[in-house]
């Protein structure tokens, strides 16, 4: 794979549920397809650089998730199940009778995770990376919960836009150093754009608002334990890199039992963007689990 010049892929726009989603299609449109879930504030160029590898065998398929990259935002506040029900609308376009071959990536992943039990027919099988669920939560945070998400419905929340591309690649190598330079500066152009003049993230501001809904894991647990197909962890070497895993370590063994086939894999030298870091060993891990059915 060529570290500098990734794959271009062919685009689409697709209408899911009364939303506009931009899809990236690397490879044979005549290959199985295998679908690529991309995680929060990310888009679908992130996968860019495992590209190459995979589409030697398979139709990758990796839309931006409503309000991300080039897809149509909300009016107002976003809602986890809808990204289920989005993906639903997905497979039911592109893979109608064939169940789905799925890796999603943090966001991705815990999308892909509950869907796959509430759907267990529509997964052939699902890799989930870095991304296996949030921190428990309790009843008591409730009325805190809703009180923020009441005050951001009048002043609705922001982006603080980076101050360039340059800016915003350093940035993103500060917080993965085995990236690419090169691609450091393709994402950054692809997570901005411009707005008269003054460049702003192409995320929609209100992703940054607070879920009203707390996040229950005993929830996520139960739809994990419905999934029948494959699962494989693919979890960065550095454990505890991202703060979203502060919180989780603890509890990883609790997550791992709840599927029923499930294989894990480690990458060496990689925190929570793995496939940013070491997109070969990330791609053919992916490709080997695929390849299996």
């Amino acid at each position: 794979m060529n570290a500098l010049l990734p794959p271009t892929p062919t685009t689409r726009t697709l209408t899911l549920r009364g939303r506009r989603h931009r899809l990236l299609h690397w490879g044979d449109s005549d290959a199985p397809m295998l679908f690529l879930l991309h995680g929060w504030m990310d888009c679908a160029e992130t996968f860019s650089f495992i590209a190459e590898d995979l589409a030697r065998d398979w139709q990758l398929v990796a839309p931006d998730w409503r309000g991300f990259g080039h897809s149509q935002w909300n009016d107002g506040p976003y809602f986890f199940p809808d990204y289920l029900a989005d993906l639903d609308a997905l497979l039911e376009a592109l893979s109608p009778t064939t169940p789905a071959r799925i890796a999603g990536h943090s966001m991705g992943a815990m999308i892909a995770g509950l869907y796959a039990g509430a759907r267990p027919e529509r997964v052939a099988r699902l890799a989930l990376m870095e991304g296996f669920g949030l921190n428990a939560t309790e009843p008591g945070q409730a009325p805190g919960r809703y009180a923020r998400w009441l005050a951001e419905q009048r002043t609705a929340p922001a982006f603080q836009a980076p101050a360039s591309q340059e800016a915003l690649a350093a940035r993103l190598l500060a917080r993965n150093p085995r990236m690419h330079a090169e691609h450091a500066r393709l994402m950054a152009r692809a997570l901005t754009r411009d707005v008269d003049g003054a460049l702003a993230y192409r995320a929609d501001p209100w992703h940054k608002g607070v879920n009203p809904v707390l996040y229950r894991l005993e929830e996520a647990k139960a739809c994990w334990r419905a999934i029948t197909c494959p699962v494989l962890w693919v979890i960065g070497g550095d454990e505890g890199e991202h703060p979203m895993a502060k919180g989780v370590q603890a509890t990883l063994d609790a997550r791992r039992a709840c599927f029923a086939r499930l294989s894990e894999v480690t990458v060496a030298d990689a925190g929570h963007m793995l496939q940013w870091e070491q997109p070969a060993a990330v791609a053919a891990t992916l490709a080997g689990f695929f390849a299996q059915g």
